[in-house]
């Protein structure tokens, strides 16, 4: 089976469910494609407090170097180069967008001028094709992480989460993503919710 899985690196419940789908790719036969989505256009127009606001300044700045460094490799940098950023914001709580651009790039062996993308506007058209892929597929008002599969007649079907804390890891993962395929490929399921009941835990 084939996935696509659209993140913002900084988004803390993206990351446990993109972990959670790592795990499903060790004990499910499970392709992911990895894409970008962006907390920064997501939240164009709404209104924010002034500390939300300023995050959301920044969480342009590591996505405009993930669609760099796919323009200059293809798909298949995407998921390598989140891991390495994700790692350092999410795990070692790093704070420092540049740190954490400059070490991941590395990391993966990019060449580290392509941190000037972040600061850059030439990739905010792809970023904003990429994040409306992920809508396309899932409808208006849905947050990141974002995961399509194909259904049943084989038309790919998009939906936001599932949100999930902790990482469920091993068979547990499996058998969330065979409860995950089964929901999704159902025709006319739009959402299953419930209260969070504690923050993320990301590790």
């Amino acid at each position: 089976m084939k996935a696509t899985f659209w993140f913002d690196p900084m988004c803390p419940w993206a990351w446990i469910t993109s972990r959670w789908v790592v795990e499903v790719e060790k004990v499910r036969d499970v392709s992911v494609n990895w894409q970008v989505m962006s907390l920064g256009v997501l939240n164009e127009g709404n209104d924010v407090s002034d500390g939300y606001a300023e995050l959301i300044k920044r969480t342009w700045r590591p996505v405009r170097v993930l669609h760099a460094a796919q323009q200059l490799q293809g798909d298949g940098i995407l998921g390598p180069l989140y891991t390495a950023m994700g790692n350092r914001f999410h795990l070692e709580k790093q704070k420092d967008v540049d740190v954490v651009i400059a070490a991941a790039l590395a990391e993966v062996g990019l060449d580290a001028s392509l941190a000037k993308a972040a600061d850059s506007t030439e990739y905010d058209d792809a970023v904003r094709a990429s994040h409306a892929a992920a809508v396309a597929l899932s409808g208006k008002g849905v947050g990141t992480p974002v995961i399509a599969i194909d259904d049943l007649d084989g038309n790919p079907v998009g939906f936001f989460g599932p949100i999930m804390t902790p990482i469920p890891r091993g068979e547990d993962a499996g058998k969330l993503w065979d409860g995950f395929v089964l929901v999704a490929q159902v025709p006319g399921v739009v959402e299953i919710k419930r209260t969070r009941f504690s923050g993320p835990l990301v590790d």
